[in-house]
């Protein structure tokens, strides 16, 4: 099997783990790995990434002129080669709509708390890149922001993007996203995340070179050494943000924002007046009731 049969078919299986796991629907989704220096092999356009076959990929060069196949390449093409263009080192990238990690992309929350050692370790920071329109310039000139200091990133109101040194870590990256994504969800629903301290936070990040995985960039300094969460001269495009809190000796440190919002567990012991109440419609119409009596 040559080089290129083989990214060929490798591109195959990475579309059918991606639809079978659910991260796209329809035709949704893309994907494209460098060919030598000069070509990409990239997913057609309008075809569903579980039902590919092997001669359906179009080679392009990194301009985007399509060089070979029969079909036309992904319409969000534009979004893969400014990838290339900013990221030298990075072989492939895959888009998919995850519907967790997609949730929280539209939620307009980015997944940048220390949580899991393993993502921190792995991809470090996952931020939103701003709204674009899709299959337009407006894409990579959104991911362009990012893509300098990040392996993945949510994509507003659309989906998520990672990259990596071949098709696999990607697509890797793609499944470490989502599943990030269904842990923080269910940690919020339960109330509280606790979150990993800033100093074990660095600590891990040492740890990377015994790995072996190479970060796009450091995490940010510490918010209580830079005023705004980096130091000067610091910001999302060349460093991580990462929300890790000073541990003070601790290695795990509860979300003290999180006590503030709906169901934390600060709520009923701080009587914080700026606490949501929520009450059944019997509850409310009685309050309502008692309030008319209170006027007549």
């Amino acid at each position: 099997m040559t080089p290129e049969s083989r990214l060929r078919a490798d591109i195959v299986e990475v579309g059918r783990r991606m639809y079978a796991r659910g991260y796209t629907a329809s035709n949704d989704g893309n994907i494209s790995v460098r060919l030598g220096a000069d070509r990409l092999v990239m997913t057609p356009k309008s075809v569903c990434k579980g039902f590919m076959t092997p001669d359906m990929m179009c080679v392009t060069d990194l301009e985007g002129a399509k060089l070979q196949g029969d079909r036309n390449p992904s319409s969000e093409m534009l979004m893969h080669l400014e990838v290339y263009r900013q990221r030298p080192d990075v072989q492939a990238v895959v888009h998919a709509h995850p519907p967790i990690a997609t949730g929280f992309a539209v939620a307009g929350i980015p997944l940048d708390r220390a949580v899991l050692a393993e993502v921190l370790t792995t991809l470090g920071s996952i931020p939103i890149a701003e709204y674009a329109t899709p299959s337009t310039s407006e894409l990579p000139e959104a991911v362009r922001k990012y893509i300098r200091a990040h392996d993945g990133m949510l994509l507003a109101n659309h989906g998520a993007l990672t990259v990596g040194g071949d098709l696999f870590a990607a697509y890797y990256k793609m499944e470490t996203i989502e599943h990030f994504a269904h842990i923080s969800l269910v940690a919020r629903l339960l109330g509280r995340e606790n979150l990993i301290a800033r100093e074990e936070v660095l600590r891990l990040q040492e740890l990377r070179g015994t790995y072996g995985i190479k970060a796009p960039a450091p995490i940010c300094a510490d918010p209580a050494d830079g005023g705004s969460g980096q130091a000067a001269g610091e910001d999302s495009t060349t460093c991580q943000v990462v929300q890790a809190p000073r541990g003070d000796g601790q290695r795990l440190v509860p979300d003290v924002s999180n006590t503030s919002r709906p169901g934390g567990r600060g709520d009923a012991a701080r009587g914080d007046q700026d606490s949501e109440i929520r009450l059944t419609y019997r509850q409310l119409s009685a309050l309502i009731a008692d309030a008319i009596r209170s006027l007549k």
